[in-house]
């Protein structure tokens, strides 16, 4: 029988909603991330890092382009023989089909593919999550304290913490407590989504609470485990660690990357991070053009100026346009004379002549002020835009529009504008 000592899991089926149009036809962890990477790009690459050389990875919602970016694994070295990375859909089965219903449910219907490595160790990751970490030294820890769960945590603003699942431990890093988003925490240590379970531990509370519907970890599996007595500790991390789950975070996580140090460094030697990179033609910035603290993939043309931007591979910028503070991703075409401001535009939108994104004043957003704001101008993928259009801020466009969507050649600030079928 294979033996492993620990595999990972890493939970990818998300929908991202918070990311509102970017994830319409994109599950989360497939979104582009800093010009040439997708964010599911980062556990894998911690995975093959910290020396994981097993990864399911579970996907459900929309997950076409996330199956063919891993395919697989040979960009992570994970195209071995044995183990290496395994897609894990939901399937069929001849009795009670279900979709994954909750984070635990779906590491439960997967119980099979676990049992087949006999692990002593069982890794659980998030697939939409951006940071670097070292598993094997959180496994270490794990050993080292005879724990049966590992939780990683971090410290965040004890007025934040009520958003997280907090933990309280005692002066040895031992959990006493844990608080699913608590109203008044009693700590400022966040689980981070990131467990190590023994596998008996897990197998036994994955079984014991099946029937739970919606079976979630912080609701559901760690609490079991807590009550049963199971010795548990937090595992502190004290990196870079971002969820990009709002079209806000996503931005800044981008932004950051362009700072004369970045926080978090994407061009380090040890911690290599890995992608599935098609073979393109390097960047061509032209005489006439201007490019300052901006990331530009490969393959990209510019004819225009780019300030403080992120620029994914294949993109063109016509000349006379002016980007500032936005993020265009593969494969986008931007005509003449245009001006974007603190734009997202996601991957093979094509953005006509003398069109302005981003101008005049900020509006609430009239659909969905809880996802377009911060003065974001946010473009759904394969998107088209008209000639001559002037876009304001808080504003969302999705599908193929033409001039009469826009009255009077504007969008104002806080409109929507999603053609139906999109």
């Amino acid at each position: 029988m294979i033996k492993k000592e620990m595999i990972a899991m890493l939970l990818a089926g998300g929908q991202g909603s918070r990311l509102g149009v970017l994830t319409a036809k994109v599950a989360k962890p497939a979104v582009s991330f800093g010009g040439k990477y997708r964010i599911i790009d980062f556990p894998l690459s911690n995975c093959i890092n910290s020396g994981v050389d097993t990864v399911g990875v579970l996907t459900q919602y929309q997950p076409l382009r996330l199956n063919t970016h891993i395919g697989i694994g040979i960009p992570w070295d994970l195209d071995r023989n044995i183990g290496g990375v395994t897609v894990l859909p939901p399937y069929e089965k001849s009795t009670n089909t279900e979709w994954y219903t909750g984070t635990a449910n779906a590491i439960y219907q997967n119980i099979d593919y676990m049992e087949t490595y006999n692990p002593e160790y069982v890794l659980i990751l998030s697939g939409d999550h951006i940071y670097k970490m070292d598993y094997e030294v959180m496994l270490d820890f794990h050993k080292k304290n005879g724990a049966e769960v590992t939780i990683a945590a971090m410290p965040v603003p004890m007025e934040e913490a009520k958003r997280f699942g907090i933990v309280i431990t005692d002066e040895n890093r031992k959990i006493v407590d844990f608080e699913e988003k608590p109203e008044n925490p009693r700590s400022n240590l966040a689980s981070m989504g990131i467990y190590i379970f023994n596998w008996k531990t897990l197998r036994e509370a994955l079984i014991a609470k099946a029937e739970q519907p919606a079976l979630d970890f912080g609701k559901h599996v760690i609490p079991y485990c807590h009550e049963k007595g199971a010795p548990m500790y937090a595992y502190e991390f004290n990196g870079y660690w971002k969820d990009v789950g709002t079209l806000n975070s996503y931005w800044e996580a981008n932004m950051e990357l362009i700072d004369i140090v970045p926080e978090f460094n994407l061009y380090e030697e040890y911690w290599k991070i890995y992608t599935k990179s098609n073979q393109l033609s390097p960047q061509y910035i032209s005489g006439e053009s201007v490019a300052e603290r901006s990331l530009i993939g490969e393959g990209s043309e510019i004819y225009g100026r780019v300030y403080n931007s992120v620029i994914g591979c294949g993109v063109k910028i016509g000349k006379d346009t002016v980007v500032r503070d936005s993020i265009i991703m593969n494969d986008t075409v931007i005509g003449d004379g245009c001006e974007v401001n603190k734009g997202i535009i996601a991957e093979n939108v094509v953005i006509g002549n003398r069109v302005k994104l981003g101008v005049g004043d900020e509006a609430e957003n009239d659909t969905m002020p809880h996802i377009y704001n911060h003065g974001i101008t946010t473009i759904g993928e394969r998107s088209v835009v008209p000639d001559d259009v002037s876009v304001g801020k808080n504003t969302v466009i999705a599908g193929v529009t033409d001039k009469e969507d826009y009255p009077n050649g504007v969008l104002a600030s806080g409109k929507s504008l999603i053609k139906a079928g999109d």
